[in-house]
């Protein structure tokens, strides 16, 4: 079979070479970056076919080893996936039911994961989150902060005012909104070790007065507008196509008339929710994000309409989500040695190619990041945002 491929794979000029089992390399230019260590003979037969999804599975499972950076292993490995399966897309993927319990399991599966091992390439705040880069020059704790800011004056946030965060992680958001903006938050999460650590950095700043953090799935908010604004980033990827109008309906029941609410969230490239990127949707799936969905900006923007939001601003931030992503990568690879005791070798295996293709992902536009405001009217119709975005930029 290797002599078969052979000439095909030196037609490409990669800066790749590929070390066999048997200790054979064949190199596809004269001065290769990186290398793909085939522990196998089977391994030949994924070169025939080599979506993003097969050759990070056989990286996981073992069967395949890479040297060199990272993030020139995921851009060779997308190269060669292109040169020889071309754009393919598949089909738009099944819609899914998403139960109570089928959601805790994923978000445990993801989030539970080890506080001490986000803590190694997150920022400060451990904000889980694409960052916001006011000029592109600032490091993560920076940007992650700007993000903060930028999301609590986008919610016209006053002191006394009573915001909601879903999804609220480790707490970054709800202690920032608290501290700087003088707001009382009531943050929900399904994630037991977020909950852990995000009560106890609100205990260390002295903010159990003004924030309350609770384990809560959104389908058990209170329906009686009791908040002012409602905030969620990284929470709506994770409802599922069918479950949006539900969504979008608590979040509408949870605001008072004229309050306003923030979506945060990832978002498909085509508006079928069909994938690009040759199969790395699948391993996020399988790997990852079990049971995420991304949904079209059309979509999230209709459901929040058809539930009696009115959308008011769209922001896109995918630049932002490829630089976040390439800081946390940068981050994790620094200190592989530390996360190698923290987590299993294959988990490890798993974030390496997830935070670094995410980052190539984004940066392609395979996907996208927006964030959409929106407010409940007031029974008239009206509500009181100012006539410009003027102050969100003071």
């Amino acid at each position: 079979m290797l002599a078969q491929l052979q000439p095909i794979l030196s037609t490409l000029k990669l800066p790749l070479r590929l070390r066999l089992w048997d200790g054979k390399e064949l190199d596809l230019s004269p001065e290769p970056k990186v290398t793909l260590v085939l522990r196998d003979p089977g391994m030949l037969e994924l070169l025939r076919q080599p979506t993003l999804d097969a050759l990070g599975s056989a990286y996981v499972e073992g069967r395949l080893d890479l040297e060199g950076p990272i993030d020139e292993v995921i851009r060779i490995g997308d190269a060669l996936s292109e040169a020889l399966l071309g754009e393919e897309q598949g089909p738009p993927p099944p819609r899914r039911e998403h139960d109570k319990s089928t959601d805790a399991a994923a978000i445990s599966y993801h989030y539970d994961l080890s506080n001490d091992f986000y803590k190694l390439w997150l920022d400060r705040d451990m904000v889980y989150s694409c960052a916001y880069f006011e000029t592109g020059e600032e490091d993560l704790d920076t940007a992650q902060q700007a993000k903060l800011r930028h999301l609590c004056r986008k919610l016209r946030l006053q002191r006394g005012d009573y915001l909601l965060d879903v999804g609220c992680g480790w707490g970054g958001l709800a202690r920032f909104a608290a501290r700087e903006f003088g707001a009382r938050v009531y943050g929900i999460t399904l994630s037991r070790e977020q909950l852990a650590l995000a009560r106890q950095r609100v205990a260390e700043e002295g903010l159990q007065e003004q924030v309350q953090l609770e384990l809560l799935d959104y389908r058990d908010l209170p329906a009686d507008g009791r908040f002012d604004k409602v905030v969620s980033v990284g929470m709506f990827e994770h409802v599922g196509h069918v479950n949006l109008p539900l969504y979008c309906r608590r979040l509408f029941e949870a605001v008072r008339p004229g309050g306003l609410v923030m979506n945060h969230g990832i978002t498909a490239r085509h508006v079928d929710g069909r994938p690009v990127g040759r199969g790395a949707g699948d391993f996020i799936d399988r790997y990852v994000f079990p049971h995420g969905e991304l949904p079209h900006l059309a979509r999230i923007v209709g459901d929040l309409s058809e539930a009696g939001l009115e959308v008011v601003d769209v922001e896109s931030l995918r630049p932002h989500y490829a630089r976040t992503l390439a800081f946390w990568s940068q981050n994790l690879e620094a200190r592989l040695d530390e996360a190698a005791r923290l987590v299993p070798a294959q988990t490890l295996r798993i974030w390496r190619v997830y935070l670094a293709g995410c980052s190539y992902g984004f940066a392609k536009g395979w996907i996208n990041l927006h964030q959409v405001l929106a407010v409940k009217p007031l029974a008239d119709g009206s509500h009181q945002l100012p006539w410009s975005r003027a102050d969100l930029y003071r």
